[in-house]
Parts: structure tokens; sequence; C-alpha cells
């Protein structure tokens, strides 16, 4: 059965809505009709696929062209940049000749007398296992320690002696070890480090300076520098002629950072204070 809806009371004091005032149903029909007409106009005003295509193709057409002009235009005029380009690098490598041909040692007495003079020394080799590369040592200070890996250089691979020479000669104003002691040079060919520094202390007493006081820092993950340290600084200050109150010798390790905490290298920083004599 169907239930009777209830009637609505609507209590007398309420004021009735009004009914919304519709638009007539021609109004919303010619309404309807002239959006309609007004969206088919705009699609007509655009342009097809079609046409879209062929201007698509058309641009890259005219890109091509221009692509194979300007290849053209580069390729008549290639020779003679490469000649100019040839001509420039055998006048660069003229003149790297001429300034490896007219380098001469540094003259002592050239030097300006400061009361003082600082320098800075870094160096830094590659180490390899003694089963891979028999006949490596491991050389700091002039002290031969016992490891299982050994330096990669030119000469003895002495990291403290060549950082200690870098010193030096930059406190001098000097070229470095690179250039007083090429590795080019088969006379230094696994010469002892020793050489190098006695050179540098014979320049810088020339210049009429003396060591007022040196801080170098070992930076090897293995092996412990802790021992050695009293036997290399007394064997530095020999080397140097200098008192051993002057002179430091610190050690640290890398953290297992990069190839220095790998143990597949060993590196070194020096300060040196020159005073006038």
């Amino acid at each position: 059965r169907r239930r009777r809806r209830r009637p609505r009371v609507v209590p007398a004091d309420l004021p009735r809505r009004r009914p919304l005032a519709r638009a007539p149903r021609t109004a919303r029909r010619a309404a309807d009709l002239a959006a309609r007409r007004s969206f088919d106009r705009s699609i007509a005003r655009r342009p097809s696929v079609t046409t879209n295509v062929l201007a698509m193709a058309a641009m890259c057409l005219t890109s091509a062209v221009a692509a194979a002009r300007l290849t053209a235009a580069s390729s008549a005029t290639a020779p003679r940049r490469t000649a100019r380009v040839a001509s420039n690098s055998n006048a660069r490598r003229g003149s790297t000749t001429r300034l490896n041909a007219v380098f001469t040692p540094p003259d002592p007495t050239k030097v300006k007398p400061l009361p003082v003079r600082i320098g800075h020394g870094f160096d830094l080799h590659r180490m390899e296992l003694l089963t891979e590369m028999p006949g490596l040592e491991l050389w700091l200070g002039g002290i031969k320690l016992e490891h299982d890996r050994g330096c990669v250089a030119h000469s003895d691979g002495d990291v403290l002696l060549h950082c200690i020479v870098d010193a030096i000669t930059g406190a001098l104003g000097m070229p470095d070890i690179g250039q007083l002691f090429p590795d080019n040079d088969p006379k230094w060919k696994g010469c002892t480090s020793d050489v190098f520094v006695t050179e540098a202390c014979r320049l810088m007493r020339e210049a009429g300076y003396e060591i007022g006081n040196m801080d170098c820092t070992i930076i090897a993950q293995r092996p412990k520098i802790s021992p050695h340290k009293d036997a290399i600084r007394a064997n530095l200050a020999k080397m140097l002629g200098a008192d051993e109150s002057v002179i430091n010798v610190k050690a640290k390790t890398h953290e297992k950072v990069d190839s220095l905490g790998e143990n597949r290298s060993i590196a070194c920083h020096t300060v040196v204070l020159l005073n006038k004599v």
C-alpha cells in the first residue's frame, strides 16, 4: 500500500518563498543554438591537421637548407682555420721549448734580504704492494720504514724530504723541486732525497738565511709514524744543520677516506720559517 504523504504545515507567520524566475523555453533554446554556432565558428577558424603538418614540413626544410649552407661555408674555410690552429700550436711548442732552454738554476744572491721568510711545501706519492711491485721501499725523513707497501717515485720517494725542499725553496722564492731536479733527468733516477735537501740548504745559506723553525705533518693511514718520530726528527736536524728543538714532526691518519685513507698513497705538509743571518 502506498503511504500518503502528510501535508506540509507552514506556519502562518513564515513568509512564502517566491519561485525562481525562469526564462521562457524559447529563449533558452535560442541561447543554446547561438552558443553552438559560435563554437562551430571557432572550430572552423582553427587550422586543420593537414595545415599544421605542411607548416612543420616547411620549417624543417628551411632549417635543412640553412644547415647545408652553413656546412658548405665552414668546409670552405676549414683549411685556413686548421692551418692557423696548427701554427698557433707550433708557436706554443716553440715558446715552451725556449722557456725550458733558458731555465737556469736560481741565484741566491738575488733573493731580497727580508728579516724573515715563510715557505710551505706539499708532496704526495702513490704506494703499491711489494707483492705486485718488488723492490719498492718506504722512506720518511731519511729513515727506512718496514711496510707491506712502497712509494712509486723517480727517486727514493721520501715524501717528507721532498716536502721540506719545496718549503725551503718556496720561502726563498725559488723554483720547486720538480724544476730543480726534474724527473725526466736520468741522473736523478733512484737518487736519495738527502741530496735534494743538501742543495736546498746550500741555496738557503748562500742567500743568507737559516732555519728558524719547521713544522711537518705526515698524512698516512699506515704504518704508524709515532714510533719513528724521534729518529726522523734527529735525522732532519742533522741534515738541515739545525737544533732539534726548532723541528717538529706530526702524523695524522686520513680516517680511511680516499687514497690516503685506503693506504694507497702518503702525503706531507711542511711549513718553514727562515731567519736572516
